[in-house]
């Protein structure tokens, strides 16, 4: 167990003296993963609110459809992304294939389906009334989204937590569409597999320690939030 002990301490002092390629992969984890749930929330609160308020034909095979992609592998998801991005495929010519935003691109794949579901789920939650009494103020689409919204608004930041939560531990992602590239697209999870796989073990204790605050800090969120929501 000697090792053990001497990797944990050998990681506290990589984070209290800021070892540069530590926090290179902890920056880049930050600045990809906030791109992404950014593109997510753009995206997906409007599609969840659309899906939750309107009764449409095909409603209920959407929502399975976005509910089957909750738990869809990330590996997948990279290997599709990738596919896309590389010179041979169709988004090929835009050069994002090993970069950032083509990894944000991949993780906003990711995190779409759980805020689409999340924010339907809490617009069909709330009161029955509340459109009816909209329309009949004469509210327009847009202050019916904004009326809905502030209803929602501890689901949706619930939402909005349980995706950043699963982007950034994700590591399939990162590793397929990033590339793992030093000082440049390599994260967290990709860069604690690499140096573990390396035998350094020190800087994987590092980097784990900082993706369990993370980890931890979510679901401290998610817990307020639901009790609040509730």
């Amino acid at each position: 167990m000697d090792f053990l002990f001497q990797g944990f301490f050998q990681a506290f002092h990589l984070l209290i003296y800021g070892d540069p390629e530590t926090y290179s992969a902890i920056t880049t984890t930050v600045f990809v993963s906030s791109m992404s749930i950014c593109a997510s929330l753009i995206i997906g609160i409007p599609l969840g609110f659309f899906l939750g308020i309107n009764e449409f034909t095909g409603k209920k095979i959407i929502r399975t459809l976005v509910d089957t992609l909750l738990s869809f592998p990330t590996v997948v998801i990279g290997l599709l992304v990738y596919a896309f991005l590389s010179k041979r495929g169709p988004l090929g010519d835009l050069g994002l294939l090993f970069t950032l935003p083509g990894m944000a691109l991949g993780q906003t794949i990711l995190g779409l389906p759980i805020i689409v579901a999340m924010t339907a789920t809490a617009v069909e939650s709330l009161d029955k009334r509340l459109r009816p009494t909209l329309v009949t103020l004469g509210a327009t689409p847009g202050q019916m989204l904004s009326a809905t919204l502030v209803e929602a608004r501890y689901s949706l930041m619930l939402a909005a937590m349980a995706a950043y939560g699963r982007i950034v531990s994700e590591v399939g992602i990162s590793m397929m569409v990033g590339g793992n590239i030093k000082w440049h697209t390599r994260t967290i999870t990709t860069a604690i597999a690499l140096e573990t796989g390396k035998g350094e073990f020190a800087v994987g204790i590092a980097l784990g320690i900082v993706l369990m605050i993370v980890a931890l800090t979510v679901n401290i969120g998610v817990a307020t939030l639901k009790k609040r929501a509730g």
